[in-house]
């Protein structure tokens, strides 16, 4: 079959009867048996998928026609998909099945999306790298000796791999964007209340954002625009209209981008000089195109990463504490009081990773270290959210590199969560402030892996945002075509 980029390439050859949607599911599943190594998915709906792929060709055969005819998703496992289980890849819930499917998810379904099935992820999306899965990690199917990112890096791997035209992640302090840059597709994780979070396994509740993970840029606005509006489910979900996420036909302006950057960039979160070299290169590339390069300090940036640990750790512990092996998921079965179910259930079930940012979480909230920690915190992260507005003003995004580098060997950092945690550096500013930013492969490495570069923008502004993105990205994706 032909390789498509993006869904309306693929609906036109759908229109045109040079393919259909049954026979491209079964390519997909295909696919997903040859490379079972990647431990991408956790649960594949064969049957299921090829049932709805077709049904939606009986619909096209009759001119029924839906705005996601013919995608292929995959859902990340703390994402709720009804009747199905999801884990958020802990043993703490083995076995359970949602009652009910995510706003996010039914709005996909119902625009004719077809699932193919859950991904990994870290567990309870805790994690840079997909090392923290209790299904074990996801390998990076560009290089099986790499990391896909985290934590939604089955997501990424299942789409940069082919096993799918886009997929759902969650980006709570940068995991869709990180990930996406490692796998060296798009990843866009929306202004903070654009898309529901009912149906989400809550992780950092003030944070978390569901987003996607594609191959294109217009693929990436289509699917925020279908999951966008308002929910009486999520009260902190906007109602500001869904077409904010469209791109714009035209670029802004006269099509000429203001672009902040930081100084000493290069100091900053132990940048790899090939990136900080591919950076530089990109910034002269776009000087010579008539963009303009405003260069600004953000000092405080150093404080971003604490702020965020402090902050997202607080909420983890207070997300996670209904987990307890009392009414669903794990339980141990030696366990003869309440205090020994509670205890021993979650010290089993829970790994170290999850274990590790409850308790910094719960010291961070208790009476002595309030004041100290939590309430710092929270007057630290209105500082940040105040300083980017300043740093946008008279500019229309921020220009930054999505991570330090490429994707890093297994092992390499997981044994030092102090490096690891700085693996968010660029990425966790537009978690702390809410603002919306998407992730483009924009340069290979000299081991032709893939580099990310990422724009952060004002909230809101999905669609301008996308548009300005295209720049970056004009190429698309440069990682394995999608196969239809």
């Amino acid at each position: 079959m032909s390789a498509y980029h993006q869904l309306s390439d693929l609906q036109r050859a759908l229109k045109a009867d040079e393919l259909c949607c049954v026979d491209m599911v079964q390519a997909f599943l295909k696919r997903i048996r040859e490379r079972p190594e990647i431990n991408a998915f956790l649960e594949v709906y064969d049957e299921e998928a090829i049932e709805r792929a077709a049904w939606l060709d009986a619909e096209h055969v009759a001119g029924r026609w839906y705005p996601l005819s013919g995608m292929v998703m995959a859902l990340k496992d703390n994402i709720a998909y009804k009747g199905h289980r999801f884990s958020a890849s802990s043993k703490i819930l083995e076995g359970f099945e949602s009652l009910f499917s995510a706003t996010a998810t039914q709005r996909l379904f119902d625009a004719g999306a077809i699932f193919i099935g859950r991904v990994n992820c870290d567990e309870f999306a805790m994690g840079s790298s997909n090392e923290n899965s209790a299904f074990g990690p996801v390998l990076n199917p560009l290089d099986s000796q790499r990391v896909p990112g985290g934590s939604s890096g089955g997501s990424a791997a299942a789409v940069a791999a082919g096993f799918c035209h886009a997929a759902l992640g969650s980006d709570t302090g940068g995991s869709i964007r990180q990930p996406s840059a490692y796998c060296g597709v798009v990843g866009l994780k929306p202004t903070y209340g654009r898309i529901s979070r009912h149906g989400l396994i809550a992780f950092g509740s003030s944070f978390d954002q569901i987003g996607p993970i594609t191959h294109s840029l217009e693929d990436a606005a289509l699917l925020t625009e279908i999951m966008a509006g308002a929910d009486d489910y999520d009260g902190t979900c906007s109602r500001r209209p869904a077409s904010e996420c469209r791109m714009p036909t035209e670029p802004k302006g006269n099509g000429r981008l203001k672009l902040v950057v930081l100084e000493d960039l290069e100091d900053s979160g132990g940048l790899d000089p090939q990136m900080f070299e591919a950076y530089q290169n990109l910034l002269v590339r776009l000087k010579a195109e008539g963009h303009q390069i405003i260069t600004r300090s953000l000092p405080e940036l150093k404080y971003s990463i604490p702020t965020y640990y402090i902050l997202a750790t607080a909420e983890a512990s207070s997300n996670l504490s209904r987990y307890s092996g009392v009414h669903y998921g794990y339980r141990n079965p030696d366990a003869t009081t309440l205090e020994e179910t509670y205890k021993k259930s979650r010290t089993e079930a829970f790994g170290k990773e999850v274990r590790r940012r409850i308790m910094l979480g719960t010291f961070v909230l208790s009476e002595a270290y309030y004041d100290a920690y939590y309430s710092k915190g929270q007057k630290v992260r209105r500082l940040l959210r105040d300083k980017s507005y300043a740093l946008l003003e008279g500019a229309d995004a921020l220009l930054l590199p999505t991570t330090t580098g490429a994707a890093f060997r297994f092992g390499e950092k997981s044994d030092d969560p102090l490096q690891m945690y700085k693996e968010d550096m660029f990425t966790v500013l537009a978690n702390l402030n809410g603002f919306p930013a998407v992730s483009v492969p924009f340069a290979l490495n000299r081991e032709r892996l893939p580099l990310g570069i990422q724009l952060m923008g004002r909230p809101w502004e999905e669609g301008q945002l996308l548009r300005m993105a295209a720049i970056l990205h004009p190429h698309r994706a440069v990682s394995t075509p999608l196969d239809a």
